[in-house]
């Protein structure tokens, strides 16, 4: 009769929530600011407040520093009172930065900065509007997948004018950042068009662009490679349409900026920028297709029908309005990128710098921060968005096939080699095993089997596989290569088992316990080796390392003590057992030591724990394996509730391309991908009172909290479809079967919580 009972009560709760949350306008709890502002003791979010629609490869965003850098790498600091322009390319919460493109500002005088009022400031998904007070004009701005769409306000009997930079830019000189050509071309009385050839973090980027302005240009003046140019009065409109290739002017140089003066004609002036890898053709086709014919508020009716749509992936409720507005900016910077990258007739930029063809009806992706967003992010898009998810397995199996190994940090086409590790190799077979659609699976074994044989930069294979690790003597950032590279074994393996390739699995099982080879039993940490075998000395294990010079990555060697997600139990076994694994886990979430500078990447810390950085986030959840699952609830509610928060200040380090928000979206609904390759959730207590998740199959997941009072954060049983669960974990497939999580709540923990920790 319980049982009856209890089905009868999730049935109707059901209901009643899909009721409700199907009639929200979701975008309305979006703050694209929240992640742009300074954080005191830790690194901004770097996000970006811009326009851009799901997975878009136009980020139309403003740009607070003349030449952005480390601490403003999405190139915009909510603090700044002064913007350079608008730009169309941008990355959102990266460490380091790049991109910036096609960079344009109104004035109404000759000017390269204004200065911006934060009280007439506007960002929501697919707009943002600020207003320029030393020339009094407001601009606005929406965007389509390859396009940007501006309008302006001009004070009335003002002059009307545009700068444009071509030559705008993170700082010069790191990563080799440099202008090596481009071009301005007025091509008739509306349109301007050119290109820019850049290297910097990513290398020998072409970006392409064709600009409609809404009325004609009277006059320019400019500046190009040291050498001022314009003519007043420019009769542009002699040029006809049918006049293929004429141009009114032509500038080729490294340094091309440009103020386009405009006729006064009522208060508005709109400017459509098509973006293209490939050509200044295809930008303009881009923008012809996607934005012209339409009404500036029509594309931004449909920018924000898009995220709406996005959205719409996951009908949340929580507790207050505060929680609703960190859950859903997190996923919408979360869906910003990958970027689609192909132009609109298929065309992109292939890896070897030849011209790619998309499969038709499939769009080719860019932008794969991968080292940060294997561990969550992806685990999101194969939930929410399988079809993307598939098409950005393909484009990784893509840049293999021509550039000769998955990518590791891939920007724009090309690889950036930042981080360590393949965890291309994670991403693919996680998608494989979850089912996501479209998905050669032979041509991602020859993918991942070429990757894991073939030495490229951090991953030198035949040393790694006749020593059985990696040698701190030999190959910097030893320790947490043999990590990462024991997980990627793994994920090999499991695709080998699935093809049936009997031998390969036994070869990459094997490989996947290189990480024994690098523990310490005296210590119970992972340590560096030299070639011969001998441990290094000198070891430290609170000292921090960096991107090289060190045997551990942006932390120390009890930060990446827990990096054998792939298993875990032997993880415990190494440690000697539950009770000193448990012993060990509340020492790092507990310890005040420091030994010397923080990695700069470090933050948001709960004892030795650095929330900011991606090497922890999955340690909250290993005392749920280790039989102590309260403390993982009471960890996951204060980082929830401390290090994610509605303002600017927003998240308590970089979001790395929307991992720290995948982690937050995650958080807040009570699974998490600890090992993302398994295609199974940990559970936990979650934040959302209720959720619906419609999935692409057309069941649903519903997710119910029934709490005992407001601090009932602790779980006391997890049911799904009305049966207890024996264990909190549940697999993907489980999901896609549809049904309902009901999670029951307690504020009285079974078992020891953690002290008040370190901070």
């Amino acid at each position: 009769m319980k049982q009856n009972l209890l089905r009868t009560m999730v049935a109707m709760l059901t209901a009643v929530a899909t009721c409700a949350l199907s009639s929200a306008q979701l975008t309305k709890n979006v703050n694209p600011l929240i992640g742009t502002g300074r954080i005191e003791g830790a690194l901004r979010g770097c996000n970006y407040p811009g326009a851009t629609v799901p997975f878009g490869l136009v980020q139309l965003s403003p740009d607070t520093r003349e030449a952005p850098n480390w601490d403003c790498t999405s190139g915009y600091a909510y603090e700044d009172e002064r913007v350079y322009g608008f730009s169309h390319t941008h990355l959102s919460g990266t460490g380091a930065t790049d991109l910036m493109d096609i960079l344009l500002l109104p004035v109404s005088q000759e000017r390269r900065v204004a200065t911006i009022d934060h009280g007439r400031e506007q960002a929501y998904p697919g707009y943002y509007s600020v207003h320029l007070t030393d020339d009094d004009i407001q601009a606005e701005l929406t965007a389509t997948p390859r396009t940007g769409v501006h309008r302006y306000t001009y004070a009335q009997g003002k002059p009307q004018c545009v700068y444009l930079d071509l030559d705008h830019s993170a700082v010069k000189g790191d990563w080799g950042r440099r202008i090596e050509r481009a071009q301005l071309r007025i091509v008739d009385a509306q349109t301007v068009e050119g290109f820019r050839i850049i290297t910097g973090w990513a290398p020998l980027r072409k970006v392409c662009f064709s600009i409609r302005f809404s009325r004609p240009i009277t006059a320019y003046s400019g500046w190009n490679d040291g050498r001022s140019f314009g003519v007043k009065g420019l009769n542009v409109k002699r040029l006809k349409s049918e006049d293929e290739g004429a141009n009114a002017f032509t500038a080729n140089g490294t340094d091309i900026k440009v103020t386009l003066t405009f006729e006064p004609d009522g208060r508005q002036l709109e400017a459509r920028v098509g973006i293209s890898a490939v050509s200044m053709e295809n930008a303009r086709l881009n923008r012809e297709r996607e934005a012209d014919g339409k009404t500036f508020d029509q594309l931004r009716q449909e920018a924000n029908d898009q995220w709406e749509e996005t959205l719409a992936g996951i009908q949340a409720r929580f507790a207050t309005q505060t929680e609703a507005t960190v859950f859903y900016t997190a996923l919408y910077h979360a869906m910003q990128q990958p970027g689609v990258f192909n132009d609109v007739n298929g065309q992109y930029m292939r890896a070897d710098y030849n011209i790619g063809i998309a499969r038709e009806g499939h769009p080719h992706y860019t932008m794969f921060s991968i080292w940060d967003t294997y561990r969550a992010a992806h685990a999101l898009y194969d939930l929410l968005q399988p079809q993307r998810a598939g098409d950005m397995v393909m484009s990784m199996i893509d840049h293999a096939e021509h550039y000769g190994y998955l990518p590791i940090w891939e920007l724009w086409g090309e690889d950036n080699y930042c981080m360590i590790g393949n965890h291309a190799v994670s991403i693919l077979v996680e998608a494989i095993c979850k089912g996501v659609p479209d998905i050669d699976e032979q041509r991602a074994w020859r993918a991942i089997r070429q990757t894991l044989s073939t030495p490229h930069r951090d991953s030198p294979w035949p040393l790694w596989e006749q020593l059985g690790y990696m040698p701190e003597n030999q190959q910097t950032q030893s320790v947490s290569i043999t990590l990462e590279d024991s997980y990627d074994a793994w994920c090999a393996a499991r695709l080998a088992e699935r093809l049936g390739l009997a031998d390969e699995k036994e070869h990459f099982d094997k490989l996947s316990h290189n990480y024994r080879n690098l523990y310490n039993p005296e210590t119970g940490l992972f340590q560096p080796k030299d070639d011969l075998g001998k441990w290094l000395p000198g070891f430290d294990a609170l000292r921090y390392g960096a991107n090289g010079g060190s045997a551990y990555t942006e932390g120390n060697a009890w930060q990446w003590r827990w990096s054998v997600q792939h298993d875990v139990d032997d993880l415990i076994a190494l440690s000697g057992g539950k009770e000193r694994f448990v012993q060990m886990l509340d020492f790092f979430f507990t310890c005040r030591d420091t030994s010397g500078e923080k990695n700069d990447n470090a933050s948001g810390f709960i004892g030795l724990y650095a929330h900011g950085n991606e090497p922890s986030h999955h340690v909250s959840f290993l005392y749920t394996l280790a039989g102590q699952p309260q403390k993982t609830d009471q960890l996951v509610d204060h980082i929830r509730r401390t290090m994610y928060n509605a303002e600017v200040s927003g998240y308590i380090g970089n979001d790395d391309c929307g991992e720290m928000s995948a982690w937050y979206v995650f958080a807040a609904l009570g699974l998490y991908p600890l090992n993302p390759a398994s295609a199974q959730y940990v559970l936990f207590a979650p934040s959302v009172t209720e959720a619906t998740l419609p999935l692409p199959n057309g069941k649903n997941v519903h997710i119910l909290s029934k709490r005992q009072g407001r601090n009932a954060i602790f779980v006391k049983n997890i049911r799904w479809n009305g049966q207890k669960l024996n264990a909190p974990m549940l697999s993907h497939q489980q999901l896609m079967e549809g049904g309902t999580l009901l999670f029951e709540l307690t504020s009285n923990p079974k078992g020891k919580l953690l002290p008040t920790g370190g901070k």
